[in-house]
């Protein structure tokens, strides 16, 4: 039978955890904010986020310019 092992989590590794998901959804309500506005505007808001542009839901749209927002930062 096979063994399960578990590998333990740092505190380091906790840390950046709860850092990406803190940057993450700031920059989400940030985008979502601004998406909003434009939307509300009648503006074509989804061509200023790289990745947003197929996208045919607002939640969609925003989901993918904070992905690809945060892999620029890498």
């Amino acid at each position: 039978m096979a063994e399960i092992t578990t590998v333990p989590v740092s505190n380091a590794a906790l840390q950046d955890s709860k850092t990406y998901e803190a940057l993450f959804f700031m920059s989400f309500v940030f985008v979502f904010f601004i998406a909003l506005v434009a939307q509300v505007l009648f503006l074509k808001w989804r061509t200023w986020l790289p990745g947003a542009e197929g996208e045919k839901s607002l939640i969609k749209g925003v989901r993918s310019g904070v992905y690809t927002f945060l892999s620029h930062l890498n």
